[in-house]
């Protein structure tokens, strides 16, 4: 089952503790896979890139959102798309899923459900893995939206957690808040997402030809315009910030966003840049003066945004919800927390920091510093495959920060 060598043979045994296993073949299962563009599906790519990269056997299954499956390899890890009839409330409808999977678990040596994904659930249910295949699941956020659906989903869930071998969890918060998890605690672990550092951070391209005034500050929002960013209540702060705001980003709401801005008067002073290619998203960070996330439901569970400005040294400003939305931008160390909904407290949060560039400096030092210490890609990476051997082991696992981070590798 396991072979090639240990590419870290002399490594503590607190960091490796099994060295008997080496090679695994883990196979990641989620909605959609690159090109297709999501929060989940980034952390499953880096997932499945970071494990190649390291030696491990790393393969996908997913869905193509509409059309005949397919079979293809991106950087290097092996791709397998089901068919599928389209994707209603965000589930792609893919009958063949169930029997893919099947088919790949034979040949894993850990399964890797990435949750929510109602597909990924019913499939496990109607085509377990075989029962010597360990399988995991990492949760990435409640189901808020879809309530109806929810009271069909809840019992299926509650079988598919009750049946996996162990649950990562994003964030603590997260852990601490979902009813769903709450009966699983005692085999779940933290393990936070993650940023590649050495992209973020240094803004190395040409001049950006963003719009605004070079004389006055600049905020910046970066997501999806959709129903749980809370853009309209930013929008609602601008009258009385003297910032310009750059919107990075584009969904189903835009329209009614843009309306809101004339009504507010504030056209001169936002910014829509629709969605923005990577080199331009960079020069918005490298730009921004404080960034802003004020999201109003837990849909929200992480905000990877925020480690993407926080490593360019730049101040958040972000919402209290009950999910990790809030630890990773702690009120007060990297930036200030503000209720969600309210606009006139992200107007005081903003103008707070605005006003005191001493402070904003501080913020963003140690925003920088947070990251590197927490959300480094090899952190992330040395975590999941130390907590995948003792998995295969079935040794528990150690959820010890201080030993995560003197495992880690340097970014």
């Amino acid at each position: 089952m396991f072979g090639g060598a240990d590419r870290r043979p002399n490594f503590d045994a607190r960091c490796d503790p099994f060295p008997a296993i080496q090679r695994m073949d883990l196979l990641q299962l989620n909605k959609f896979y690159h090109p297709e563009v999501g929060g989940i599906e980034a952390v499953v790519r880096a997932i499945a890139e970071g494990m190649a990269h390291r030696g491990h056997g790393s393969r996908v299954l997913v869905s193509v959102p509409r059309g005949w499956g397919a079979r293809d390899t991106v950087a290097g890890v092996p791709i397998t798309r089901t068919t599928s009839l389209g994707v209603a409330k965000s589930v792609p409808l893919s009958p063949t899923f169930p029997l893919r999977l099947r088919q790949a678990s034979r040949d894993a040596d850990v399964v890797h459900h990435h949750l929510p994904n109602p597909l990924s659930v019913v499939s496990h249910l109607a085509a377990p893995s075989p029962p010597e295949t360990p399988v995991v699941a990492t949760y990435h956020s409640d189901i808020v939206r879809q309530r109806t659906a929810l009271r069909l989903y809840r019992p299926l869930l509650r079988r598919f957690l009750d049946d996996v071998d162990h649950v990562f969890v994003t964030s603590p918060r997260l852990l601490d808040h979902s009813e769903h998890l709450a009966p699983y605690r005692e085999k779940a672990s933290v393990v936070p997402l993650s940023i590649d550092l050495d992209d973020y951070g240094r803004y190395d391209g040409p001049p950006a030809d963003l719009p605004g005034d070079p004389d006055r500050p600049t905020l910046l929002f970066v997501g999806r315009l959709n129903y749980y960013k809370g853009v309209e209540y930013l929008l609602d702060a601008m009258p009385t910030v003297d910032a310009d705001l750059l919107i990075a980003g584009s969904g189903d709401r835009r329209d009614e966003l843009d309306a809101r801005v004339d009504r507010l008067g504030v056209r001169d002073r936002v910014h829509f840049l629709g969605y923005v290619a990577e080199e331009r998203l960079h020069a918005c960070y490298d730009r921004a003066d404080v960034f802003v996330l004020p999201s109003v439901e837990p849909s929200e569970a992480f905000g990877i945004v925020q480690l993407e400005a926080m490593a360019y040294r730049t101040p958040v400003v972000n919402t209290d919800l009950p999910t990790g939305v809030p630890w990773v931008s702690p009120d007060g160390e990297t930036g200030l927390t503000v209720p969600p909904r309210d606009a006139d407290a992200l107007a005081s949060a903003i103008d707070a920091l605005l006003d005191d560039p001493d402070r904003r400096r501080r913020y963003g030092e140690q925003a920088r510093e947070r990251v590197e210490r927490r959300f480094g890609r090899e952190r992330m990476l040395d975590t999941m495959e130390r907590r995948y051997r003792a998995i295969l082991r079935g040794e528990p696992i150690t959820t010890d920060d201080a030993t995560d981070e003197m495992c880690a590798t340097d970014d």
